[in-house]
């Protein structure tokens, strides 16, 4: 990993971050993942060949916890998800107070060397080809995240794509940005992400491809390899709805011949075995859930006939299609800053 080139601040670093908490969870690491004798699942990144490993964590609305409230166990979380083996941690502007989290507790656990932060920017500009928003962001995330140079920056959704990203290629340029890409969640976009991949001008692509979305296998995660660009897989779980059908549920027998003890672990390991797939970020505010999701990071990986068997065992469950259409993260509620896609706090 790259040095992160931390920068000193001058918020405060809440005093909040005990070290009681560390002790206590120590133990929700699984005994028999053995980090220290087995070997991560680690991915290439094509433009460069660096290395990382192919579960990291995401942030959005886990990591947004207002200023004064506990938030002990999001440090917990990256403490966890360190020890396991992981090293990419994606996060936004956009996702309240999750770049502060972050910044906050990667430094106060002295990781921060060892740490690969995927981060975007969202902005447009006072008139055309005005830069002034986008540089002002920047900085923002350079101070919370407490580095001067970040890792990956990508496009936010999509917002104002033409104008950032020949912004984004100055920043890498210049070195202050390592990679630069593009992110969204939703497949109405593919064919417009499809168009930009096929430009040669990005290193990342952030996209939504889960077991039961599989519209990213159309063209665009051929269109990533063919151009070497990095995939990272955003909202794995479909924002908690896959677990619904599987409540109850055991795990299929051959689940066992790759190492699998979960359903979580089901998902993430279908996913990451697709040859494109870099790196897939499971967002998460519960200790216990980082512990398992980092189960995935080791063992074997289905080849293409036993994915194919994981995903009809899946889709023959009751429940599928009801369960798409409830609500995401139902029955959560993290009570930050970012409200949506829940109705505003009463």
């Amino acid at each position: 990993m790259t040095s992160t080139n931390r920068l000193s601040r001058r918020r405060f670093l809440a005093a909040g971050a005990s070290a009681a908490a560390t002790s206590a969870l120590a133990p929700l690491v699984p005994p028999a993942r053995a980090q220290t004798a087995a070997q991560p699942i680690m991915r290439r990144i094509p433009n460069t060949g660096e290395m990382v490993p192919a579960v990291g964590l995401g942030s959005f609305e886990t990591f947004d916890i207002l200023p004064g409230q506990p938030r002990d166990n999001v440090r917990d979380v990256i403490r966890l998800f360190h020890e396991a083996g992981g090293r990419v941690i994606d996060t936004s502007p956009l996702y309240g107070m999750a770049e502060v989290n972050v910044g906050d507790f990667v430094t106060d656990l002295g990781i921060g060397d060892d740490i690969f932060i995927t981060n975007k920017t969202w902005t447009t500009g006072d008139y055309l080809s005005d830069n002034s928003h986008s540089e002002r962001q920047l900085r923002q995330s350079q101070e919370r995240l407490w580095r001067s140079t970040i890792d990956v920056l990508q496009v936010h959704s999509l917002e104002n794509h033409d104008q950032v990203r020949h912004w984004l290629a100055q920043k890498k340029a210049e070195g202050v940005v390592r990679y630069i890409g593009i992110t969204q969640w939703s497949p109405e976009y593919y064919d417009t992400m499809e168009r930009l991949v096929n430009t040669g001008t990005l290193d990342f692509v952030q996209l939504a491809y889960t077991i039961v979305t599989r519209a990213a296998e159309k063209r665009l995660l051929d269109a990533c390899a063919a151009n070497g660009v990095a995939v990272q897989v955003n909202i794995p779980f479909e924002k908690a709805r896959l677990f619904t059908p599987v409540l109850g549920q055991p795990l299929p027998d051959f689940a066992a011949e790759l190492g699998i003890e979960s359903w979580a672990q089901y998902f993430l390991k279908w996913i990451i075995a697709h040859p494109a797939v870099t790196n897939v970020i499971p967002a998460t505010s519960q200790p216990a859930h980082v512990a398992d999701n980092m189960g995935a990071l080791y063992g074997e990986l289905p080849d293409q006939a036993m994915r194919e068997r994981m995903a009809e065992h899946y889709m023959s469950l009751p429940g599928i299609a009801d369960a798409l259409k409830q609500p995401p993260y139902s029955g959560k509620r993290y009570g930050g800053f970012v409200t949506w896609p829940f109705p505003p706090r009463v």
